[in-house]
């Protein structure tokens, strides 16, 4: 049994229940601890079991949707750090993480206990420094991708080559590129680059810096029906890989991956080794994704101190500036020819009804014309709806500012992640099932290290509207076949490729009279209402 970390002295109150460390705690902890690792003392640390919380928390400085304090898990050592540089970077961010979590740890909830964690792949960069790595790219408007790929060599230009045949690339493009530092920790050239105009469902093959292998992408298709593979919470372990596994057996267009990337939770090398780990899948099809709370990696607003979601948004660049965000922490894009249209939420951005998060929000449901985008899909990281006793109520606050939004645009399906097991609710409004509200699906079993979350409550206020759960690793495919009806099923890695645990069909809300009745309705009132104010 897990004991309960107890709560660290609060000086400072927040906007959440919880507390921000002082900087004479943080001096006095890092003081300590710069004293206390000797090089044995580190060699054994870099063994030491992770250690997960019931409840991972958020930066005390923002509004979230959860209770309590970001802080950061002890280090569970890769299969293979060889390298005298990553044993200093492991060193010296697991320093940080223990001052973290000496300083923001709060009481957390005692009656959910994790099972044994699963044990990270660390995957290494054997090639040239100038070798492109951590290859994957993502959508960028209706016919243009970004590929994004890191090289340690900082002279390697930010160009792809890219053609129809093997080999022969008649096609160049040159794009920006970026780097970060984290206290120890300097990243890699970061290169972004734009590709295109790209035909639809069409392969192409490209090279990134002019030098290294040669990848295959292929573009999605410009009408329906699309395939959207759905899988949360990935992390980097051998249930992970089985995950990918899975999903790249299958014929998908898009990934989407609704938080929860890497889990390096500060300790960056495993940013970099995340990207190797899913470069085989993430360079061939757009991986569309949105932060969950292990991007935060941030627990004390401090001079000098990393700001939060720095590694995701120097690495993950999604497409914010063409939906009208002005973060990447939200944003919107559409597939299939706009057939589609999918809004990546921010569980730890701003969401009340004043936040600029919300305001976007309003304007970019408000511009979907449901008669040519018969699809709206969401995508956040802390589930509004949930019956486990992991994060129970995490989203209860964001739930409350945001959910009459989506409602009255009639969106149709919102995954979360967050809680590692799986979940599918009926379409439900407000705590009630609702035929017009969305159905809501938990989908957090994608492999992370901390395991599975198995106790879900059968007596819970909810549980008569939770039509299927499971604790058990796997992935969701939702293939949208037409203007009226699309297909979702969930595959459980325990199960053969083919093999379908849970299936429901779905009618598009637009094309449900009822509900377009009444949301255009709601939308008439709504505008009387301005027109008086």
């Amino acid at each position: 049994m897990r004991t309960p970390h107890r709560s660290a002295v609060c000086t400072t109150q927040t906007q959440v229940t919880g507390c921000s460390p002082t900087h004479l705690c943080a001096a006095r902890q890092a003081k300590a601890i710069s004293h206390s690792l000797t090089p044995s003392a580190t060699r054994a640390a870099r063994t030491l079991p992770y250690s997960p919380t019931p409840r991972y928390m958020v930066p005390c400085t923002t509004t979230s949707p959860v209770s309590g304090c970001f802080h950061l898990p002890r280090y569970d050592a890769p299969r293979k750090m060889t390298r005298r540089a990553d044993d200093l970077l492991v060193a010296g961010t697991l320093v940080i993480s223990i001052l973290f979590f000496r300083c923001a740890a709060a009481v957390a909830a005692t009656e959910y206990v994790r099972p044994p964690p699963g044990r990270v792949i660390f995957t290494e960069h054997t090639k040239p420094a100038s070798h492109p790595q951590q290859v994957h790219v993502s959508l960028v408007g209706a016919n243009h991708m970004r590929v994004s790929w890191i090289t340690e060599d900082k002279h390697v230009k930010s160009v792809v080559e890219y053609g129809k045949v093997s080999g022969n690339y008649t096609a160049s493009a040159t794009g920006e590129h970026t780097s970060y530092r984290y206290f120890l920790y300097s990243s890699g050239k970061i290169h972004h680059v734009k590709i295109g105009p790209l035909d639809p469902g069409t392969v192409y093959y490209y090279r990134c810096g002019m030098a290294g292998d040669e990848f295959g992408l292929r573009t999605p298709p410009a009408a329906l029906p699309v395939e959207l593979a759905v899988a949360g919470d990935l992390g980097q372990t051998e249930w992970t890989a089985s995950t990918l596994s899975h999903v790249g057996r299958s014929d998908y267009d898009v990934l989407l991956v609704p938080g929860d990337l890497s889990y390096a939770d500060a300790q960056q090398p495993l940013w970099d080794s995340f990207g190797r780990f899913v470069q085989k899948y993430a360079s061939r099809r757009p991986w569309m994704v949105t932060e969950g709370n292990h991007e935060v990696e941030a627990a004390m607003a401090l001079p000098g101190w990393p700001r939060p979601f720095t590694a995701y948004a120097a690495r993950w660049r999604m497409p914010y500036e063409e939906s009208g965000s002005g973060t990447s922490l939200y944003y919107s894009f559409d597939a299939a020819g706009g057939a589609v249209h999918v809004v990546m939420l921010g569980s730890y951005a701003d969401f009340n009804s004043s936040s600029e998060q919300y305001r976007w929000l309003a304007r970019d449901l408000a511009a979907v014309d449901r008669g040519a985008t018969p699809w709206v899909v969401v995508l956040l990281h802390a589930p509004w709806y949930n019956t486990n006793a992991a994060h129970e109520g995490e989203g209860e606050a964001m739930r409350k500012a945001m959910e009459r939004l989506l409602y009255e645009a009639r969106v149709d399906i919102v995954f979360a992640g967050h809680v590692h097991a799986y979940e599918r609710f009926t379409r439900v409004y407000n705590n009630e099932g609702n035929p017009c509200g969305p159905v809501h699906i938990t989908i957090g079993d994608g492999g992370n290290r901390e395991g599975l979350a198995f106790d879900f409550r059968k007596n819970h206020k909810l549980a008569p509207l939770s039509l299927m759960r499971e604790a058990s690793f796997g992935h969701g495919r939702l293939s949208v076949v037409n203007a009226t009806a699309a297909r979702w099923t969930w595959h459980r890695n325990d199960d053969a490729d083919s093999t379908v645990r849970d299936e429901i069909w779905l009618e598009s809300l637009a094309a449900n009279g009822a509900c377009r009745q009444s949301s255009n309705a709601a939308a008439a009132a709504a505008d009387s209402q301005n027109d008086e104010l």
